[in-house]
Formats: structure tokens, C-alpha cells, sequence
């Protein structure tokens, strides 16, 4: 529903603000460590998975896509946005390669690290600015290639401000920005001054899939008046063992549910898990569920902060 909700706002606001702040072709964005030149807004653009997607439809950018990849062979998908998706076609379940991109005559590819691109894999801003497919990168997605600062609710913003720029939909972006900023604050204005250690789980067993201070999460968490357990390990997604989770002892456990193991599954997991034992969230049962396209640098990161923030501290 906030998918619809925001971009009604964002159309309702654009047409106050028409003609305030057209793009002046050529417009010139930076992404990650890159300067990317755009002569003129993409028509044939695709965006890599399901939050990155979001973000397109949400600006209104559905006449301006060639299609989208890397939805449904993860995620299921709401009939919400399946409906919104409708006649937009999936180029690939995952992964899509470059043979992918050009027979669908793609000019601009909207994509991460570890979001449908890899550093040395084949589909690279590097390998597509010679085909002519100008790449926008994930601004949460940047700790792979360049240093940064912990991840925050900015990144999110920044890949709205800067998507409003390349396709000359400015007025929407910042309509966008703007309610969902709006939002965050409603939350933020009782938060107590107590902050839960909080354990973000993935997935995994042997080791657990979990996020530092790079990842989303850790803007999440923050927003929302916690303290990830992770907050001193520069990464974004990565993997620790069962034995920093009990040392460091979470309060409580938010639980991102996708894939074929469900959030369930995944809860009773840690349950039963004998290391856990001692630790206090395992203990009172304190379990926190986001969907996974919450927990993605997305619109729908708001929802995730109002969720947590009632999990962390209650109506």
C-alpha cells in the first residue's frame, strides 16, 4: 500500500511543483566513485531486484522501463505489486547477463554490489558503458568499491534524488523524500531514550548471515531507536559466528523473511539452536519479522522503522 500511497503523493505534489526543477541535459550524477553523464532521461531502463524496482515505479518511471530482473526466482511477489508490475516484463528471474540486457536494447541498468552485480563479474559498469547501458549504483551498495561512512537513511534518499535527476522527475523524488522523511519523524518523536541491542539473522546455520554497519539494517536499527550488535564491523552483509552473537548478547532478534525457509522456520530455528541458550532474546522470546524488500535500501524502508521501533519499545 505505501507503494501506491507515496507515488499519489509524489504525482499529487509533482503537478504543484511542475516545471521547478526541470534536468538540464546533460546532467552529470555521482555514483559510488563514479561521475555518470546522462544526455537525456533512459527510455529502455531496467532495475535489478524487488526494492530497486519499487523505487522506479514509485517516480512513475514504468513508461520509461524495458523491464526489471532478480523478482520473482528470490521473492515472493505481493499481489500488490504484482498488479503495479503488470505488463512490465522480468528479463530475469535472478541474474541477468549482458547477452540479456542488449537484446532488450537497455540504455541504463539500476543495480547494487551483491544487488546483481559482483566486482570482476560480467555485468559491471565498466563492461556495460561500452555497450551504451549507463549503470546507476545502489548507494548503500558502495562499501564493496570505496570506502564510506556507516549506512543511513540518506542512501535511500540520495538513490531517490538522484534517480529524479537522470530521468528528469525531480518533483516526485523529493515529494518521496519528503513524506518518507515525514514519516521516520512521527516515529522518532516519542522514542524512550533506552537502546535494545538488537542481532539482525538472515539466514544460515553453520554461521550466521547478518549485517554491519554498512547494510541497511544498521540505518534501520538506528532509526528506530536500537543498537545493532554489529555496529563496530565495517561491512554491509557478511557473515559471523554463533559465538559474537552470544558474546555480544541481543536483546532482540529481527528476523528478514524470504526465500523458501520461512520467518517461522527461521525463528524456531534460533529456538532450538543449544548455543543461543543464553542469550536474552532467545530467552524472552523477543522476535522482530521484516520482509526482505524492508530490509533493502527501498521506500519501504520506512515501514521497516515503524515495525521496529513498536518491536524495540512497544505502541
Amino acid at each position: 500500500m505505501i507503494l501506491r500511497a507515496l507515488l499519489s503523493l509524489a504525482l499529487l505534489l509533482g503537478t504543484a511543483q511542475a516545471f521547478a526543477q526541470a534536468t538540464h541535459y546533460p546532467v552529470t550524477v555521482k555514483s559510488c566513485n563514479r561521475d555518470v553523464t546522462f544526455q537525456k532521461a533512459p527510455q529502455h531502463a531496467v532495475s535489478h531486484d524487488i526494492n530497486m524496482t519499487q523505487m522506479m515505479l514509485a517516480l512513475g518511471l514504468k513508461p520509461n522501463m524495458a523491464g526489471y530482473s532478480g523478482v520473482t526466482g528470490w521473492k515472493s511477489v505481493t499481489p500488490e505489486m504484482a498488479e503495479i508490475l503488470d505488463g512490465l516484463p522480468e528479463l530475469a528471474s535472478k541474474y541477468p547477463s549482458v547477452e540479456t540486457l542488449l537484446n532488450a536494447n537497455v540504455d541504463f541498468f539500476f543495480a547494487g554490489w551483491d544487488y546483481g552485480m559482483r566486482v570482476g563479474g560480467d555485468l559491471t559498469p565498466q563492461t556495460l558503458q561500452p555497450l551504451g547501458i549507463n549503470v546507476y549504483e545502489l548507494t548503500e551498495s558502495c562499501a564493496f568499491v570505496m570506502k564510506r561512512p556507516a549506512a543511513t537513511l540518506d542512501d535511500t534518499y540520495n538513490d531517490l534524488r538522484n534517480l529524479g535527476k537522470i530521468f528528469d522527475v525531480q518533483d516526485r523524488a523529493n515529494a518521496l523524500i519528503a513524506q518518507m522523511q515525514a514519516q521516520v519523524a512521527e516515529v522518532q518523536k516519542d522514542l524512550p531514550a533506552d537502546t535494545p541491542r538488537v542481532f539482525l539473522y538472515d539466514s544460515g546455520e553453520d554461521r550466521a548471515m547478518t549485517s554491519g554497519r554498512l547494510g541497511m539494517p544498521q540505518a534501520l536499527i538506528s532509526a528506530a531507536g536500537g543498537r545493532n550488535i554489529l555496529d563496530d564491523i565495517d561491512a554491509s552483509w557478511t557473515r559471523v559466528n554463533w559465538e559474537t552473537v552470544v558474546e555480544r548478547n541481543p536483546q532482540v532478534i529481527v528476523i528478514v523473511d524470504y526465500s523458501e525457509i520461512t520467518a517461522a522456520q527461521k525463528e524456531q530455528f534460533l529456538l532450538d539452536n543449544p548455543a543461543l541458550q543464553s542469550v536474552d532474546a532467545i530467552k524472552n522470546q523477543r522476535f522482530i519479522v521484516i520482509p526482505y524488500v524492508q530490509a533493502t535500501p527501498g521506500i519501504d524502508n520506512v515501514l521497516a522503522v515503524e515495525t521496529l521501533a513498536k518491536g524495540f519499545h512497544g505502541e
